[in-house]
């Protein structure tokens, strides 16, 4: 474990051939260890373009099992380098249950932990509970010969509970792979507000915990072939944020990027200390937070 560390954020765009995007995914790890990176995270299911703007079942060829292709070519890489590669990935468990996972592959080129991802959306151009089991391993934290990280992804990002259960497990860094942008008919009248509501909910996780967050997106414009879907224009702005919501480094909107950013352990345990948000957390009082919603009588119609 380590007290200051670089992490690495790539900011990528997607082909359709899951090959090339494996080999430019090592490429861009290579890139940033070079320039010093640690912790290395890729997008959200890197090895393909967004496939969940539509439904179809010949799609889940596209999974693979853990350990398996991806995390056998990066397990190599990363050995050879001495990093930890946070690795997003389609996981085929069985026949018919297939999640939405990442790999968390240690130094010495062996997966340190999966995680499988717990919040499911199911909006236009973002099907995914016809593709993803939910996640049934719980909000998790991994030891790496870095420093103990959690992963949690995209839609994950938007919920407190995941970011205070994997803080409260010892993390120091929450790594939230991505792919997210705009409807391209919704940019003009409510994409300013729809960015700026992602990038605060995760300051504000890295604020009510004390933790760095490092949220990674893809970049450029994806349209299901042979289809009349509108498409999605991801929107990067890749970014880390410190204990205190600080954003200490952001990426481009329109670009791929390597993103470098210094995690100082000290930076945290100053933060706590004088802002003690774990210390006076009401564990006594929270048992509501398992309901739904906390209707006295969910039964009875109310005027």
């Amino acid at each position: 474990m380590q007290n200051r560390f670089n992490i690495g954020l790539v900011q990528m765009a997607c082909s359709p051939d899951p090959d090339e995007n494996l080999r430019r995914a090592i490429e861009r790890v290579e890139e940033a260890a070079g320039a010093g990176a640690k912790i290395i995270c890729l997008p959200e299911l890197f090895r393909s373009q967004y496939f969940c703007q539509r439904e179809d079942a010949s799609l889940f060829d596209l999974a693979e099992l853990v350990p398996g292709p991806t995390t056998e070519a990066l397990g190599k890489i990363v050995r050879k380098l001495s990093v930890v590669v946070i690795a997003p990935l389609f996981e085929r468990r069985a026949a018919g249950v297939y999640h939405n996972s990442v790999a968390v592959i240690d130094a010495d080129g062996e997966v340190a932990g999966l995680y499988r991802k717990m919040h499911i959306p199911d909006d236009p151009a973002y099907y995914e509970k016809f593709y993803f089991t939910p996640g049934d391993l719980g909000f998790r934290a991994f030891d790496t010969r870095v420093a103990r990280v959690a992963p949690l992804i995209c839609w994950d990002q938007w919920y407190p509970e995941a970011a205070r259960l994997a803080a409260l497990q010892g993390a120091t860094v929450l790594f939230y792979p991505t792919a997210i942008g705009w409807h391209p008919a919704e940019k003009e009248p409510f994409g300013a507000s729809q960015h700026e509501a992602w990038r605060t909910i995760q300051r504000a996780h890295a604020i009510a915990n004390g933790v760095y967050v490092a949220a990674v997106n893809r970049v450029g414009f994806e349209k299901p072939a042979g289809t009349d879907a509108a498409g999605l224009e991801f929107w990067g702005s890749s970014f880390v944020a410190d204990p205190f919501g600080v954003v200490v480094k952001e990426a481009s909107a329109d670009r791929e990027q390597i993103l470098l950013a210094e995690v100082d352990l000290a930076r945290l345990e100053d933060v706590r200390r004088n802002w003690p948000f774990l210390r006076d957390r009401r564990i006594d009082a929270y048992g509501g937070i398992t309901s739904r919603v906390l209707d006295e009588e969910p039964w009875r119609k109310k005027a």
